[in-house]
């Protein structure tokens, strides 16, 4: 059992939390009646919680969610935007919960403070929050128990406080490094809710808000209404008109999540799901539809990652070029995987490392969770804060940390991501899905900024073309393409890829940390309702069984 010593003003542990000089191995999970995987072991407790309640897992998502915000507040919050796949009823349902720019908000008044690109703190870049609609909206068309029921765990964390999990240590202390650099006393309430003590929670040390307990009761009390329509919308918009923001009540008011078509690509005889923009699900699409012409015999085998990588950089460039608010694109996302279009992309794919050039063919016409239920409903869920707390910028007296989104946005009016009142930005965040045959899978993610398509990329051929089971397919070393012929791989790739990569045009780094290669969750079940799960070694991760 762990030694402990009394320092200062009490008893800590005599370890560090983030040193492990061993390889270590975590098996898959299995169970019949119920799962939840996410990246924080108490979030994936408490949607555990609901499904023994008798809730279904639309109502476990939905908890865990709201307990992520608590609980993981470095990566996503109430300010976050969130997107869902739902498998329920033997169909997909898709929910795209990413709010606009405000719509007092352009171009000109950015470029008029003396900025060339969209800054990444304070009120230029917050968007209108989706994540608590989400939560709504899910709950009304699917949800069994009552709306106060799912959002009680994520109370008590936030009241009762809880030990700060490593990793969530180590990206709260990056943020607080990061937010000690601003002189700006619009960061203040953000170093008085998260750093109370003058400095980032540390490992095993207990953090509680009560600020955001209160706002959650209000949120559960009117089933979401208060944060859009009510007094936490009053107090949002007022915050924002005394300090120079652009947010307003009525941007909050119009605000609705939209229910969407997933869309599918063929993969070695199985379907993969991902949302229509404005996420980046299509990237991951794009990039398997290129793939599913090739065989791919092993996994660490130097032609598997030049293809992956070739395929992904075609994905993506293109993907730079098109994808937006799917009312301001320029063309149907699904002739982006027709197959000759897809046939001219992997034409492009030779021997050797390729500039990637965007081909746009003409139209004719950032915390990630996954649940399921003993009746057969399946959820993929993310919602994210984007860049860590998001702005910087938290609503006094709320625990409200508001999300930067608007850093997707371009200054370019030849962009397409240009800059307009009341338009939403290409969104990184993306939930997976799948199916074969029209029988579900299951659902899962890799959450990572645009690390996530090529998360979703590798976890998906992982598991259909290399057979790995959920745990085995998110332990299994990435790599992430980064821009022009430059690639990073985990040190665990093994040494022979690495140099024959960089024989083939790829020039390659080696990170120290595996931070930046995504953050993953996988449950798949079988033709007898068992579930299996994984979890990300990468993060505090756990999968909840029952």
């Amino acid at each position: 059992m762990p030694v402990l010593i009394v320092v200062g003003r009490g008893i800590e542990m005599l370890f560090d939390s983030l040193y492990y000089p061993y390889p270590s191995r975590r098996m898959v999970t299995y169970s019949n009646r119920g799962m939840v995987a996410t990246s924080q072991a108490l979030a994936a407790q408490a949607g555990l919680e609901i499904l023994k309640k008798g809730g279904n897992a639309v109502d476990a998502a939905i908890a865990t969610a709201a307990a992520l915000t608590v609980v993981e507040p470095t990566s996503n919050g109430l300010g976050s935007d969130a997107f869902a796949i739902v498998y329920s009823g033997g169909q997909l349902h898709g929910l795209n919960s990413s709010g606009p720019a405000p719509s007092s908000l352009t171009a000109d008044k950015v470029r008029a403070k003396g900025h060339d690109e969209m800054p990444a703190l304070g009120w230029f870049p917050v968007t209108v929050p989706g994540a608590v609609g989400a939560w709504a909206a899910l709950w009304r068309k699917f949800g069994s128990l009552s709306f106060a029921e799912l959002l009680e765990p994520a109370i008590s964390y936030a009241d009762e406080g809880y030990p700060v999990s490593p990793v969530l240590a180590e990206g709260w202390e990056a943020s607080y490094r990061r937010y000690s650099k601003e002189s700006d006393q619009l960061f203040a309430e953000w170093f008085r809710v998260f750093a109370p003590h003058g400095r980032a929670p540390r490992c095993g040390e207990v953090w509680r808000s009560p600020d955001h307990a209160r706002t959650l009761r209000l949120i559960a009390e009117s089933e979401g209404e208060a944060f859009y329509r009510g007094e936490l919308a009053e107090i949002i918009s007022r915050y924002a008109e005394e300090t120079g923001g652009f947010i307003r009540s009525a941007d909050l008011a119009r605000f609705e999540p939209q229910w969407v078509e997933p869309l599918s690509v063929r993969y070695h005889g199985y379907d993969v799901w991902e949302l229509p923009p404005n996420g980046q699900g299509l990237v991951a699409l794009i990039a398997l539809g290129i793939l599913d012409a090739w065989e791919f015999e092993s996994k660490e085998d130097v032609d598997t990652y030049h293809k992956q990588i070739e395929a992904l950089k075609q994905a993506m460039t293109v993907a730079g070029e098109v994808i937006t608010d799917p009312d301001h694109m320029r063309l149907d996302p699904k002739v982006l995987l027709s197959p000759d279009y897809l046939a001219a992309l992997r034409s492009r794919i030779g021997e050797t490392a390729g500039e990637p050039v965007a081909i746009v063919p003409e139209d004719h016409g950032t915390v990630y969770l996954a649940a399921a239920d003993q009746y057969g409903n399946m959820i993929s869920f993310i919602q994210s804060n984007y860049m860590g707390f998001g702005s910087g910028i938290v609503v006094p007296d709320t625990g409200i940390a508001l999300q930067n989104r608007g850093k997707g946005f371009s200054l370019d009016p030849e962009r397409v991501n240009y800059l307009e009142p009341g338009k939403r930005s290409y969104h990184t965040i993306i939930p997976g899905f799948l199916t074969r045959d029209g029988k579900a899978i299951g659902p899962f993610g890799v959450m990572g900024g645009y690390m996530q398509p090529q998360g979703h990329l590798q976890v998906m051929m992982n598991t259909i073309d290399f057979g790995l089971n959920p745990q085995a397919a998110l332990d299994a070393p990435r790599w992430q393409w980064m821009r022009d012929n430059s690639v990073e791989l985990e040190q665990s790739v093994p040494e022979h890829i690495k140099a024959a990569l960089v024989r083939r045009g790829h020039k390659v780094t080696i990170p120290v940390s595996s931070v930046g290669f995504g953050r993953g969750q996988i449950i798949w079940r079988d033709d007898q309702g068992v579930l299996a799960g994984g979890t990300e070694p990468r993060a505090d991760g756990a999968v909840a069984a029952w």
